[in-house]
């Protein structure tokens, strides 16, 4: 009895928190895997943060300087700033000068990169080796889907699907299957989870 509220009752409590925080903040969007977080942005980027100042007619944007030290995905060419809200409220970006992030941002019409709290944004040193070893491999499982799972019962509508399930078995949003595995197409097409640590020597494991 224990282990079956322990298993249903916190990804509950966890949407719930989710839920309230969103509210509080007016900025609705829900946790994406890294992976759809890469396939989905227009730019994925390493960079450091030189400096940041209020901009915009309203003081309603930050502009970062940044440096930026890694392409992962986008378009020819370099950036030197990125734009965010200048309040959470509004699903602004808070980043730190001097710190090196991992980016994942969408191009404006005109060019500029923008980041939001619906984006993934990580401290590049606060990410896994596995992960930053992930972040190659991305591309190649950009034709499948991954579903979340917040309770059970839950599976998967497709075989191009993977079941994302950290919130069930790591009491995290962010747990194994984050840091640690891709969802890649398999040669029928199908979908399935492999381990990133097998990269470094064999190629992607299947899970």
């Amino acid at each position: 009895m224990m282990n079956w509220m322990k298993c249903c009752v916190f990804p509950l409590v966890l949407l719930c928190m989710w839920q309230l925080q969103e509210g509080a903040q007016a900025c609705s969007c829900a946790p994406l895997h890294p992976q759809m977080a890469f396939c989905q942005a227009d730019v994925v980027i390493k960079a450091k943060v030189v400096a940041g100042k209020v901009v915009g007619e309203f003081n309603n944007s930050i502009k970062y300087d940044i440096k930026q030290t890694k392409m992962f995905k986008g378009p020819d060419g370099h950036f030197d700033t990125i734009y965010t809200a200048s309040n959470p409220s509004t699903c602004g970006v808070t980043l730190t000068k001097g710190v090196e992030y991992y980016i994942t941002g969408r191009l404006n019409s005109d060019g500029t990169l923008h980041v939001s709290l619906c984006n993934y944004v990580e401290p590049w040193e606060s990410m896994s080796v596995i992960q930053k070893k992930l972040v190659q491999r991305y591309t190649k499982g950009c034709g499948c889907q991954i579903a979340r799972c917040t309770s059970v019962p839950c599976g998967i509508n497709s075989p191009a699907e993977c079941l994302w399930t950290d919130w069930l078995t790591e009491n995290s949003v962010y747990g194994e299957q984050a840091k640690h595995f891709a969802c890649i197409k398999r040669s029928d097409g199908s979908c399935a989870w492999y381990w990133g640590a097998a990269s470094f020597k064999n190629g992607l494991s299947v899970y």
